[in-house]
């Protein structure tokens, strides 16, 4: 089994005596959030859920993204939820990034570290609790699952990336490669949420243009991202919000795997009226 390196905000403030100035970037095409703004000034909480904060990532917004929200939990010592979900037609990922937490689905205890997944279909019981002595930190995608008549909705499930292979990209000898946690021809799946790593000096070597809006958090490393016009150098605990169509490529530069965590809608019929999706 590989250990793999993920990278969890603790918030913070910085000193007075820092330069007002950052990489914080919001355009019609695409957002950058950069590591150093997810501050304490910025948490909020949620209802029913005890010693909780979180940084609230992404969110449906008009004229932007459209299809998930993303946040990413801090859940201290004996905090989390016995009522975490409130929409019954929400479906949900969670990924740790780090410590330790206890995800009990429908009765059956899981305990969570870092690597862990877990699939939450929509209408999921569930609950969630750290027992342990140190804070819990963990990403937690959420989507309006888009119902099919005739195709049953997904099983939840727990996995750890760790215990899993990434798929190579075709053509890129491994430089390139994908984890994937779902299989991507199961269209009961409206949503994947993946893991892709590059190795230094590998490449998306053209423009990505395409309808899924993306939300990529980058786990491990550093890299140069080609979004829509501009170059923009990422690094461990940025945020990219890429817009339905927003061109992307990047290049990473070492000296050590770049990895994110990234979000896509699939698998349904574009919403031909307002409204519908």
């Amino acid at each position: 089994m590989t250990t793999r390196k993920y990278y969890a905000p603790h918030g913070g403030h910085p000193p007075q005596t820092q330069l007002l100035s950052d990489r914080a970037v919001f355009t019609e095409a695409y957002a950058f959030i950069p590591k150093g703004v997810m501050r304490d000034i910025v948490t909020s909480n949620l209802p029913f859920w005890e010693a909780t904060r979180l940084w609230v990532l992404a969110r449906p917004l008009s004229g932007f993204a459209e299809t998930f929200s993303q946040y990413i939990m801090e859940v201290g010592p004996g905090g989390g939820s016995e009522r975490p979900e409130l929409d019954p037609a929400a479906e949900g990922v969670l990924f740790v990034v780090e410590g330790e937490m206890t995800l009990t689905i429908a009765g059956e205890r899981h305990e969570m570290v870092p690597g862990g997944y877990a699939y939450l279909p929509p209408g999921c019981h569930w609950q969630l609790r750290n027992e342990a002595d140190a804070p819990v930190r963990f990403h937690w995608v959420r989507k309006a699952y888009e119902y099919v008549e005739g195709i049953e909705v997904p099983q939840a499930f727990v996995v750890n990336e760790n215990d899993l292979e990434p798929n190579p990209m075709p053509g890129t000898e491994g430089r390139w490669a994908t984890t994937r946690f779902v299989d991507p021809n199961d269209v009961r799946h409206d949503m994947h949420v993946n893991i892709v790593t590059f190795q230094p000096g590998a490449a998306i070597p053209f423009d990505e243009t395409h309808v899924m809006e993306h939300g990529l958090y980058v786990l491990e490393g550093k890299a140069v991202y080609h979004l829509n016009q501009d170059w923009v150098e990422v690094e461990a605990g940025d945020f990219m919000w890429l817009r339905a169509f927003c061109p992307q490529a990047c290049y990473a530069g070492g000296p050590g795997p770049f990895r994110y965590l990234l979000y896509k809608d699939v698998n349904r019929h574009a919403a031909l009226r307002l409204g519908t999706r």
